[in-house]
């Protein structure tokens, strides 16, 4: 009969014929050990998408508001990531980062606005 060990620790497993690991210790080591590389990946860009809602929130404290594109770099904005976008009927084209959105206007200007309800 063959010898069952833990895939994590080596352990001798005694139990289920389907069980992998000696306890849920090891299992979730594994597991996150497993999940490590895109979990940083992930993290790195919800990091930068959290920034991003933040220093809208923090520019547009009324709901809506015009500024200068450099007041958003200065900031530490990063414009190549967004949630989502929402397209008018018109074509203009606002980007979000969660409900925290901005439409950019002529001469790198930029409205701030907040998403509405009957926004999808």
């Amino acid at each position: 009969m063959k010898v069952r060990k833990c895939e994590e620790c080596g352990m001798t497993l005694s139990g289920r014929k389907d069980q992998r690991f000696c306890s849920d210790y090891c299992r979730n080591t594994y597991n996150n050990k497993l999940n490590e590389d895109a979990n940083k990946y992930v993290r790195r860009i919800n990091n930068i998408l959290r920034k991003n809602r933040r220093i809208l929130t923090s520019l547009n404290p009324e709901g809506k508001k015009t500024l200068d594109g450099i007041t958003l770099a200065e900031e530490g904005f990063n414009f190549h990531y967004y949630t989502n976008v929402y397209t008018t009927k018109t074509g203009s084209q606002y980007f979000f980062c969660y409900e925290q959105g901005y439409l950019k206007l002529d001469d790198d200007r930029y409205m701030l606005v907040v998403k509405q309800d009957y926004v999808k």
